[in-house]
């Protein structure tokens, strides 16, 4: 708990049990589709039955449509140029080009502030307060003193539920009354951090359907609240992503990016049911990094986002050996 708070120096043993957990999730959810993953990738020739299964392999992953021809029409492309002489080299190639894409965004959470702000938001359902609980835990953690603002003023039940998890992960919490303005909520815990040399603040919001135009400029009110304080505030705006909700996803970031502006997301509920391809067609689609995934409802079921290791999960083929 009191190591520096560098996550690349922090329980190393921890974060790859973690990543084991987690590829034994993602592998539960390719169940559906991993059996054509393993036959088309074992195929000895790169015909045209190979691009047609591979294309139809990957929508089933949840890649979405777009990402899905991207990938396929540059692997065609690479077979044409004689680059790729086996759909074993195409499946190289296609980690290699993935791996590539997602390189280039932003992973690491903006935490420089004092006190750093997090605004969290989400829809309704989507995990966003159990998000908030691990997420304190996985700072504390690292050495780090965060404290939770319950800016989800309009139920008591979840005023309630973050108090629990800010127990659980042993962290302070700042709450009003239920119906409070939420801007007060956020502008007082900044305040309580910096009194405490605590930080970075971590905010909870009303969960909210995208859809619903008055509750964003809510939070943009709280935005402009943060902002009077720190300019720079607040220095991550994460959407927590259920992933069961496939791509109907893109379209609730979409609107939140529009909205308030983000500079990451947080993918949960990352279990046997879900379709793990979906980060790749928000990321391509939108640009916004996952910085965070969450694989169940324990403490440290959630960590950063790692590309390689999220990939190699995604298009393991060693059980087909």
């Amino acid at each position: 708990m009191n190591a520096p708070p560098n996550p690349d120096d922090t329980a190393p043993g921890e974060r790859q049990g973690f990543w084991k957990r987690f590829s034994k999730t993602v592998e539960a959810g390719r169940q559906s589709y991993v059996a054509d993953l393993k036959e088309v990738f074992g195929r000895p020739a790169l015909d045209a039955a190979f691009w047609d299964d591979l294309e139809a392999t990957l929508i089933a992953a949840d890649a979405g449509v777009p990402t899905t021809e991207r990938v396929v029409a540059e692997l065609r492309q690479q077979a044409a140029g004689a680059h790729l002489r086996s759909p074993a080299d195409a499946l190289h190639y296609l980690k290699a080009d993935l791996a590539e894409q997602m390189a280039g965004l932003p992973r690491a959470l903006n935490l420089d502030g004092a006190p750093a702000v997090v605004l969290v938001v989400g829809v309704n359902g989507s995990g966003k307060t159990t998000t908030i609980g691990k997420l304190a835990y996985l700072l504390r953690r690292e050495g780090r003193r965060p404290l939770l603002a319950a800016g989800d003023t309009f139920r008591a039940a979840a005023i309630e539920q973050l108090r629990l998890w800010a127990q659980r992960a042993e962290v302070e919490v700042v709450a009003h009354q239920p119906g409070s303005d939420p801007g007060a909520v956020a502008f007082d815990a900044v305040q309580a951090a910096r009194a405490r040399g605590a930080g970075p603040v971590i905010i909870d919001t009303a969960g909210r359907l995208h859809t619903r135009t008055d509750l964003m400029e809510e939070l943009r009110k709280v935005r402009r609240v943060l902002q009077r304080l720190d300019p720079q505030a607040p220095q991550e705006v994460l959407a927590v992503v259920d992933a069961h909700v496939g791509q109907n996803s893109a379209q609730q970031v979409k609107v939140f990016q529009e909205a308030i502006g983000l500079t990451g997301l947080a993918v949960t509920k990352m279990d046997g049911s879900a379709r793990a391809g979906v980060v790749l067609s928000i990321e391509a689609e939108l640009s916004v990094p996952v910085k965070l995934v969450g694989i169940g409802e324990g403490l440290e079921d959630l960590n950063r986002f790692d590309p390689g290791h999220y990939l190699d999960a995604l298009l393991r083929m060693e059980e087909a050996g």
